[in-house]
C-alpha cells in the first residue's frame, strides 16, 4: 500500500529522526551501557586491582595479557570443532571476544551461549545443530577441565589443603537444593511427555552431530585441543600474575589451585556471578600456601586483566557485530 502525503503536511524532527535511526543501531549501546553501570558498582576492585598492577613486574603481566588473548584463539577452535559446517575464522574469532564480554554482562553462560548461538544462525547452520554444538562445546570444555585438573592432582596430591578450600556447612545445603532440582528434572523427563520427546529428540540430534564431528580428525583435533588449551591458558594467565607480584608458591599449584576453584565454583555455583570466582581463587590460593593479602592482590591483578581490560573492547566488538549483521 503506497503512503499517501498530505499537501503542505511536514513531518515533526522527533519522527524524522526515528525513520533515520534504526533499532540496531541502537541496541549497539546496550553493551556500553551495562560495561558503565558494572564498572561503577565495582569501582572499588577496580581502584584496588590496578592499584596492584602498578606494583607487579610488566612482562610477568604482558605475559598474563598475552595469556588471556590465547584463550580466544582457544574458544574459537573449540567452537569450529563442535560443527561441521565451517564457520567464518575471523569472524568467529571476533565473536568469541564479545561472547566474552557478554558473559560478564549477563548471568553466567547466557551472554557467551546467546552470541555464539546467534552467530552460527546468521552463519546458516540450524537451530538444532548449533544446539547440539552448544551443549558439545560445554561438554568438551568441563571434561577437559576437570581431567586437567585431576591429573594436576595426580602429580601434585599435597598441593592443596582440600578442607579449607570449601565451607563444609555451606556444601551440604546446595548439594541437597542442587539433588532436590535433579530429581526433579528427571521426574518431569520420565513422566511428562511434552518434557520427554523434546529433550529425547534433542539428545539424538545431539548425538548424531558428536558422530559427525569425530568422523573428522580435524574437527576433533579442534575441540579437544581447544578445550584442553582453553583452561591450560587461564591457568597459565594467574601463574604470570602471582610471578609478577612476588607469589611465594610454586606455578603448579598455583595452576591447580586455579582449576580446583573453578570446577567448584561451577559445581557449588553462587549468585552474583563477578565476585563468586574471586572468592573462590582466594581461597584456592590460600589453600595452595598463599599468604591471604598476597592471594587477594593477585586475584584482583588477574581478574583486572581477564575481565576488566577486555571488557570495554569486548562490548564495542560486541556492538559492532551486531550493527554489521554478524550476530
Amino acid at each position: 500500500m503506497t503512503a499517501v502525503r498530505i499537501p503542505g503536511f511536514r513531518e515533526s524532527r522527533p519522527t524524522r529522526l526515528a525513520r533515520r535511526v534504526p533499532w540496531r543501531h541502537v541496541l549497539t549501546l546496550i553493551p556500553l551501557v551495562l560495561v558503565a553501570v558494572i564498572a561503577v558498582q565495582h569501582r572499588q576492585v577496580l581502584v584496588e586491582g590496578f592499584g596492584h598492577l602498578r606494583e607487579a613486574s610488566w612482562p610477568w603481566l604482558l605475559a598474563a595479557g598475552g595469556a588471556t588473548c590465547l584463550t580466544w584463539v582457544a574458544a574459537a577452535f573449540t567452537r569450529q570443532g563442535a560443527v561441521v559446517q565451517p564457520l567464518p575464522r575471523w569472524r568467529l574469532l571476533a565473536t568469541q571476544l564479545a561472547a566474552g564480554s557478554a558473559n560478564h554482562l549477563l548471568p553466567t553462560g547466557l551472554g557467551s551461549g546467546a552470541v555464539n548461538l546467534r552467530f552460527m544462525a546468521v552463519c546458516g547452520v540450524p537451530l538444532a545443530t548449533s544446539s547440539a554444538a552448544l551443549a558439545l562445546y560445554l561438554l568438551a570444555e568441563s571434561i577437559a577441565r576437570v581431567g586437567l585438573m585431576a591429573v594436576f592432582f595426580v602429580a601434585f596430591p599435597d598441593a592443596l589443603r582440600l578442607d579449607g578450600l570449601l565451607p563444609g556447612a555451606d556444601v551440604g545445603p546446595l548439594l541437597a537444593v542442587a539433588g532436590a532440582l535433579v530429581t526433579a528434572a528427571l521426574t518431569a523427563l520420565f513422566l511428562v511427555r511434552r518434557v520427554r520427546e523434546p529433550v529425547l529428540r534433542f539428545v539424538r540430534s545431539a548425538l548424531g552431530e558428536a558422530r559427525s564431528v569425530h568422523t573428522r580428525p580435524s574437527r576433533a583435533l579442534a575441540l579437544w585441543g581447544g578445550s584442553l588449551a582453553f583452561p591450560a591458558l587461564q591457568a597459565a594467565g594467574l601463574v604470570a600474575v602471582g610471578q609478577a607480584l612476588g607469589l611465594d608458591v610454586p606455578p603448579a599449584h598455583m595452576a591447580l589451585a586455579y582449576l580446583a576453584a573453578t570446577v567448584a565454583v561451577a559445581l557449588v555455583p553462587t549468585p552474583g556471578g563477578l565476585g563468586s570466582v574471586e572468592a573462590a581463587l582466594i581461597v584456592a590460593l590460600v589453600a595452595a600456601g598463599g599468604p591471604v593479602a598476597v592471594a587477594t592482590a593477585v586475584v584482583l591483578a588477574y581478574r583486572i586483566i581477564t575481565v576488566w581490560v577486555p571488557l570495554l573492547p569486548g562490548a564495542l566488538t560486541l556492538g559492532a557485530l551486531v550493527r554489521l549483521k554478524v550476530i
